[in-house]
């Protein structure tokens, strides 16, 4: 029989960590595995979308004065609905409507939503304007943030939402579309399909739901993330009864909770890596049992304390659930490959026959599916319980923002026999068993993996993965792109952290320099052997310019500047296509009057508007601004101008909006745009002549402009941004859009 209360005994982890608990009775630290440790007077975990987004919709319906949501992704079209995928409350079933009716029937209500601000890579996954669907569309007690405060290369990839700073929903579960689906998970459910009607494969994730102090430790995480990315406090909050729904029966009461997290490295923050240490701190105190569910399994360092742990315990089993496959080419090359290195490492280690790598699998109603499991999940014999937002890939560890929920059951019998009860539940989904034939199962073996084949097979079960088939090679620039260890921040390279970085780890961006001159080169060459050449021939639009309109050129020009402007179209784009056209001079002096115009008419525009209504328009995105407009005068603009915090539109709009004195505006708009009309007409006067004649002179001196122009910027922002958190350290307070807004 497998038997899991074992009496714990301190272990030296990697770097003399103790694997086992301490004197208070668990493994958690804070400053070392975790942000904080609280106490949660309840806690339940909710299985699969749709007991998550069920369970939401009721606590929702009970807020009162404050919501928060930070998502990786969010939907407007998200179904909030329960298993029966009805809503019957009365209020629309969608997540944007459902959201605009509460605010509607409770006026007191605010809601702020946090939304990562996505690569392009991801553009045809998601809602295509969540700014029109979740701001402009909706009442003013909704608020949206697009998130983009980290380095390049991370995202944000954490699933909270925060209700009245009492009660927290957190775990691998975004509010978004293609997630909903029951513990069934049936092929043909009618109910799991897209916007567009398309059925879309099942789909296995995991949520948790805390109050007490724990949710409010959270509520303090959620509004350090708005101020962060939105320059603002969030207002204080009412206290309010917790809303948790009645019909939810926690399954832990009174329970001490860790919260961990990963933050990459940023300007003047150090990288946070909570998550990875309390994976390793996890994996030395465990006994008999490991369980783990996760998307991606290409974490070596994982792995290979896992086999370290199992080499020293042989009583110690691992099982790991993860999709069978993956779809999408880029996906399947990375983390396929990443799946198959570290099951090399287990087997050359002499372990592997301790560990189930294992997928869910369905055979139903003719139907062969693969349930694609989005969890993070990580059980430790019956005495911790995690779920969170981080996988066991290389991205989790260091270059996303992460948070992980961890329970420690301690010494209540209960606590625990509710850990083990979960796992046992997961077991029983995956398999197509009853909860009673799993712990019957477990009970008659003395190990779990021996447990679970011993299972019938019926239309469900977990399919053993091997990865034998696939070679196990180094990883590629895919990998190292697609799943990097930490984010690619030229702020850092240029500063002196950056000066570290050895030569192996800059030859990932020397490769981009280069492909980045090869395709300027074959561009060039395209352009003269092909008919297009005639089309970029400058004489012949000069010409065609100078015909139609004469000596009101100029006037044409600066009538394009203002109204692309208005469409916020990127003014360097305009400036290099008018130096092309009419060359580095008059196009210059075009360029620059065509400049002008445009910022003083969006100031105009900025100074009717006011900042309230600018807000409302644009979001708390525009404090970032606002804060760089501290002290309204010329060296100040002429800053704003070298520094691109914003588009230039959007900056015009918020000068006028709080008032800068139109004289300081327009000579700091003046002084600030020289540098870039410089440089930008000698780009577009050299890009045209390499079009006609392509040397490597030219894509020489063309190259050197853009990376001057670069490097000019990313100077800028490295001294600007320094001064700006010695500043930030000294002073007590911030001046905000928000103040004069409701």
């Amino acid at each position: 029989m497998l038997t899991e209360r074992i009496t714990p005994r301190p272990d030296i982890a990697k770097n003399g960590a103790i694997g086992g608990e301490s004197a208070s009775g668990t493994i958690f630290r804070p400053g070392r595995n975790a942000w904080r440790v609280a106490r949660a007077d309840r806690a339940a975990v909710l299985i699969d979308a749709a007991a998550y987004f069920g369970t939401l919709r009721k606590a929702l319906l009970r807020a009162r004065h404050s919501v928060y949501i930070i998502g990786w992704d969010v939907d407007s079209r998200t179904p909030l609905v329960g298993p029966t995928a009805e809503a019957d409350d009365g209020l629309p079933r969608e997540l944007g409507p459902f959201l605009t009716a509460l605010v509607e029937r409770r006026p007191e209500l605010r809601i702020n939503i946090l939304l990562w601000d996505y690569s392009l890579f991801f553009t045809s996954e998601r809602e295509t304007m969540p700014t029109f669907s979740l701001r402009w569309k909706t009442p003013p007690q909704i608020d949206l943030c697009l998130d983009d405060a980290i380095p390049l290369g991370s995202s944000h990839h954490q699933k909270i939402v925060v209700l009245d700073e009492t009660l927290v929903f957190s775990g691998g579960l975004d509010l978004t579309i293609r997630r909903w689906d029951t513990c069934d998970h049936d092929p043909l459910s009618p109910h799991r399909v897209d916007p567009a009607g398309k059925p879309y494969r099942c789909f296995h994730d995991v949520q948790m739901m805390i109050d007490g102090d724990a949710a409010r430790a959270m509520a303090d995480l959620a509004r350090q993330r708005w101020a962060r990315a939105a320059c603002e406090e969030l207002p204080n909050v009412p206290r309010a009864d917790v809303p948790w729904p009645e019909e939810i029966e926690p399954h832990f009461r009174n329970v001490e909770v860790a919260i961990a997290r990963t933050e990459p490295p940023y300007a003047s923050q150090a990288i946070v890596q909570e998550v990875e240490t309390l994976f390793h701190d996890m994996i030395a105190c465990a006994r008999r049992t490991l369980y783990v569910e996760s998307q991606y399994l290409t974490c070596s360092s994982f792995f290979r304390a896992l086999s370290k742990a199992l080499k020293r315990n042989p009583q110690l089993e691992a099982i790991i659930v993860c999709p069978f496959s993956y779809r999408g080419r880029v996906e399947r090359t990375v983390m396929s490959s990443g799946r198959a290195r570290i099951a090399r490492i287990l087997r050359q280690d002499g372990v592997a026959d301790r560990v189930l790598i294992a997928a869910p699998r369905i055979n139903d109603k003719g139907v062969v599916a693969d349930p694609h499991v989005h969890s993070k999940v990580m059980i430790v014999d019956d005495r911790y319980l995690r779920v969170g937002s981080a996988n066991l890939c290389h991205r989790s560890m260091g270059t996303d923002t992460e948070c992980d929920l961890a329970i420690a059951a301690g010494s209540d019998e209960q606590a625990r026999s509710k850990v083990a009860m979960l796992r046992e539940t997961l077991l029983a989904e995956h398999c197509g068993a009853t909860l009673q034939e799993v712990q019957a199962a477990i009970a008659q073996h003395e190990s779990i993996i021996a447990a679970i084949k011993s299972l019938p097979k019926r239309s469900h079960w977990l399919q053993p993965i091997s990865d034998r088939s696939l070679p196990v090679s180094p990883p590629t620039l895919w990998e190292t792109v697609a799943d990097p260890r930490e984010p690619i921040d030229p702020t850092r390279i240029l500063s002196e952290e950056g000066n570290a970085i050895g030569r192996s780890k800059r030859r990932p961006i020397v490769a981009a320099v280069g492909i980045l001159l090869a395709l300027i080169l074959f561009l060039a060459v395209a352009w003269v052997v092909t008919p297009l050449a005639e089309l970029a021939d400058p004489d012949l639009w000069t010409r065609w310019i100078a015909g139609q309109h004469g000596p009101f050129a100029a006037v044409a020009v600066i009538l394009l500047f203002v109204v692309l402007g208005l469409v916020m179209f990127p003014v360097m784009v305009l400036i290099a296509a008018t130096a092309a056209v009419f060359g580095a001079w008059p196009g210059v002096l075009y360029a620059a009057a065509g400049a002008l115009a445009s910022a003083l008419t969006t100031y105009a525009i900025g100074r009717w508007l006011g900042p309230r209504g600018l807000r409302q328009f644009f979001g708390p995105r525009l404090n970032l601004i606002t804060r760089s407009f501290a002290r309204k005068g010329i060296p100040t603009v002429t800053l704003v101008r070298l520094v691109p915090v914003a588009p230039f539109s959007i900056v015009n709009l918020a000068a006028g909006a709080i008032c800068i004195p139109a004289l300081d505006y327009l000579l700091g708009t003046a002084i600030g745009l020289m540098p870039g009309l410089a440089v930008m007409s000698l780009l577009g006067d050299q890009a045209i002549e390499l079009i006609q004649r392509p040397t490597l002179k030219g894509v020489a001196i063309l190259a050197s402009l853009l990376v001057a122009a670069v490097g000019i910027s990313i100077g800028l922002q490295i001294f600007v941004s320094r001064r700006r958190d010695r500043a930030e350290r000294r002073r007590p307070g911030r001046r905000l859009l928000r103040e004069s807004v409701p």
